[in-house]
């Protein structure tokens, strides 16, 4: 790799020289350490100092702080959380389901108090998120929504129904659209680098450049020493799969981004986005995006393919087939870019638990700890599982302790080629019902309902 700067928009944009930190200089000893520099590791180690500022907390990266998906993701602080809602109140009850829903709400001004009282420049800008229908059958599948949230209490402050009258310009076809107010649109990178400088103020000591391999109770081995403390935590979503004994933890899914040059005034005149607010559509294969706040167009979607043994390569964040389609589909949508051109293409990889469920994990006996598997919704989930994390660590009982995410363990992901396919066929499945749904104007229930029961969504 020739520079950071060439892994994404972001990183060309960060207003800063992404210099690494220095390494692990020998083994050592702390109260915590937490393996990965993201914003999951970052924010737990904030959270205790903030909490305990005696603790002594060490954070190692085998890259930079924000080199993953943190660094590279649409650039959305959005009150949402993967998995199924109805599913988790089996276990839980309707009422503590609901409580994590509203805690992620919440965490999307938490994001912007702390950036604004740590000084993070990361363009905060709370305009909420507009879910558009571009054809009747996601009109169909969007009020289902809507009457869904309706039957979980969730009321018009919360989602509410747009209809084409109200979505003057905006995107090509839209016939209405789902609105929220819980999301803002962030530069991502800039939120990630702010915070692993705000922790390092507080005493966090940062270490970068260094892999590591194995983390059991007590120690991580990395390939510059050993850290001994009695509290251990992973933060490594994707590339958790790396590490000795979690190779099917998660599946890892490449999720691909384009960017188009500045866009003058007056495309933006005729387009809206005037609040900043990120935007998606109803499809089943995720689309999203953002107007940024030098006034490009940043998007993004899945669609790539699963690699075989869930293999992690700096060749699979750039595959052309995957951005041209996603680039038509951009076009498509705003048809008004004309011959705007894209000055940046990038991806990686999200975390996929087998059942689509984040969770929060704190072994006391063993003192070890995780939290993750956000299936791409980790920007605002990242905040709040480091909150949790932090009260977790530290044994206090709190709301945060007590949601339903906490403790929750997915079954691990089956062995290949079973793996392979699946992912593979899941894909394909969601493509399918796009194409359809395209076609026929109605709810391609046949095909999503073996995506369903494919994937445990």
């Amino acid at each position: 790799m020739d520079s950071y700067q060439t892994l994404s928009l972001w990183h060309d944009t960060a207003g800063e020289a992404l210099v690494p930190r220095s390494a692990l200089p020998s083994s050592t000893v702390a109260d915590v350490v937490i393996v990965g520099a993201g914003y999951t590791g970052l924010w737990t180690a904030y959270y205790l100092k903030k909490l305990e500022p005696d603790l002594r907390v060490v954070v190692v990266e085998a890259e930079i702080a924000g080199y993953g998906a943190s660094g590279r993701n649409g650039g959305w602080c959005a009150g949402e959380i993967a998995g199924n809602r109805d599913r988790m109140a089996i276990r839980h009850g309707r009422q503590a389901v609901r409580e994590l829903w509203r805690a992620m709400f919440a965490t999307v001004d938490e994001v912007g108090r702390v950036a604004a009282e740590e000084g993070i420049d990361c363009d905060f800008h709370k305009g909420g998120i507009l879910t558009f229908a571009t054809n009747p059958a996601q009109v169909t599948s969007l009020q289902e929504e809507l009457d869904h949230d309706r039957g979980w209490g969730f009321g018009e402050a919360d989602f509410r129904w747009l209809g084409r009258n109200e979505l003057p310009g905006r995107v090509r076809d839209a016939l209405g659209a789902i609105y929220t107010p819980h999301a803002a649109a962030i530069h991502p990178l800039r939120l990630v680098r702010g915070l692993a400088k705000a922790a390092e103020r507080l005493g966090v000591q940062i270490y970068e450049q260094t892999r590591v391999d194995e983390i059991s109770p007590g120690q991580v081995k990395s390939d510059h020493g050993s850290v001994k403390a009695d509290v251990v935590l992973r933060a490594t979503e994707a590339f958790t799969i790396s590490l000795i004994g979690h190779e099917r933890d998660f599946v890892p899914a490449y999720s691909l981004m384009v960017a188009t040059e500045p866009l003058p005034a007056a495309f933006w005149d005729m387009v809206g986005f005037a609040e900043r607010e990120v935007f998606n559509d109803a499809r089943h294969l995720i689309i999203y995006g953002q107007r940024t706040a030098d006034g490009r167009l940043a998007f993004g979607g899945r669609g790539a393919r699963y690699h075989f043994r869930s293999q992690l390569r700096a060749e699979y964040d750039r595959q052309p087939k995957v951005h041209h389609a996603v680039e038509a589909v951009l076009r498509n949508l705003f048809p008004d870019l004309g011959a705007a051109r894209i000055t940046h293409r990038w991806g990686g990889a999200v975390a996929l638990a087998r059942d689509w469920r984040p969770s929060v994990f704190f072994d006391r006996a063993s003192g070890v700890g995780d939290a993750g598997g956000y299936a791409g919704e980790g920007v605002a989930a990242s905040n709040l599982a480091g909150r949790t994390l932090a009260d977790l660590v530290l044994g206090r009982d709190t709301d945060l302790t007590r949601l339903p995410w906490v403790g929750h363990r997915s079954r691990r992901w089956e062995p290949e080629p079973l793996r392979w396919v699946g992912a593979n066929l899941a894909t394909s499945l969601a493509r399918t019902a796009d194409r359809i749904e395209t076609r026929r104007g109605r709810p391609a229930r046949l095909v999503t309902s073996a995506f369903r029961l494919l994937t445990g969504r």
